[in-house]
């Protein structure tokens, strides 16, 4: 009678097990998992890499996600087989960093982090889809069932077969009610990745030195003001304007992504009254105009929220050093 009630526990524990001939699904989707973990992982290096390091707090963050992606990636590839609470546990973590990765990455579009304002870029575009794809197929790893022979757990010369246990084994209504999350978990970060990108700005040159309000008799729009004891170059709004120690004085030498984080001064106007240094232009590849100073291609930074902020300056990002603009040179 108990060897009985053993056994009908035992193939309860058993129905909803992956029978192991479909082993492989589960594989597939491990190596997946890692691979997306991995690859966002890459993204986030060489952002890291070329610049990021040197941003206060943002720096250290992406130094931590490329640790944790490939910490996770690794680890989602290596447990699996019979460690089934193991490889759960694993799977969910790898879901959740990949989660939490796309709403800072989203936070940080719309209203920054730490200072620093995201803005639309190829990179940031790949890395969101990147990060809900490995949301969903890690997700669906940790809900998985788990294989036959690890379902129900047996001992060498045992009669009966003792049921697997939570987490071990997940009762089908628990699966279907996560599964349903994990689903609407992903529109919902599908739709607000759209959104966030969409609302971002582009990789467009968004400074103009005769924007609206500028006051100057030239409309020019080029200002100065004191920062930290330096008289520097602003535009018309007020915020700080930087140069690329690998511009020359009639070329730039920022575009795409670049110029997305450091939007050029565009124009075709004289310098400001009052300014002691010379100011120019010179063509960009897209025909525009772009405003120089004492031979110096002119940029804002969208780190600087304020006038008054200069974020950017000594910054090491997108292949060069990045310097605030004295007046008096």
């Amino acid at each position: 009678m108990t060897q009985a009630k053993m056994t009908a526990a035992a193939r309860a524990g058993t129905q909803h097990a992956k029978p192991p001939g479909l082993d492989w699904q589960t594989a597939m989707l491990r190596v997946a998992g890692a691979g997306l973990l991995i690859a966002a992982g890459a993204i986030h290096l060489d952002l890291y890499v070329t610049g990021y390091r040197t941003i206060p707090t943002i720096g250290w963050l992406f130094l931590l996600q490329v640790i944790a992606a490939f910490g996770l990636g690794l680890a989602v590839l290596a447990i699996g087989g019979r460690r089934v609470i193991a490889g759960r546990l694993t799977a969910a973590a790898g879901a959740g960093f990949a989660l939490a990765t796309l709403g800072g990455y989203l936070l940080s579009v719309w209203t920054g982090l730490f200072g620093f304002k995201e803005v639309r870029t190829t990179a940031g575009i790949v890395a969101g889809l990147v990060e809900v794809a490995a949301f969903v197929v890690l997700a669906a790893l940790a809900l998985a069932p788990a294989p036959a022979h690890a379902a129900a757990k047996s001992s060498p010369g045992a009669a009966a077969v003792a049921p697997a246990r939570f987490p071990a084994y997940l009762p089908p209504a628990i699966t279907r009610a996560a599964g349903m999350t994990t689903a609407a978990l992903a529109v919902v970060a599908l739709v607000l990745l759209g959104l966030g990108v969409a609302g971002a700005n582009s990789p467009a040159p968004a400074a103009t030195g005769s924007g609206s309000g500028s006051g100057s008799g030239s409309g020019s729009g080029l200002k100065t003001t004191t920062i930290g004891g330096t008289r520097v170059l602003t535009n018309a709004k007020g915020f700080t304007l930087y140069s690329f120690a690998p511009d020359t004085p009639t070329t730039s030498k920022c575009y795409g992504s670049c110029a997305a984080y450091w939007p050029p001064v565009t124009g075709t106007t004289a310098a400001g009254a009052g300014l002691p240094g010379k100011v120019g232009t010179i063509k960009r590849t897209d025909g525009s105009g772009q405003l120089t100073y004492n031979g110096h291609p002119l940029y804002t930074y969208v780190g600087d929220s304020a006038p008054g902020q200069a974020r950017g300056n000594n910054l090491n990002l997108n292949g060069g050093l990045w310097h605030e603009v004295p007046t008096t040179r």
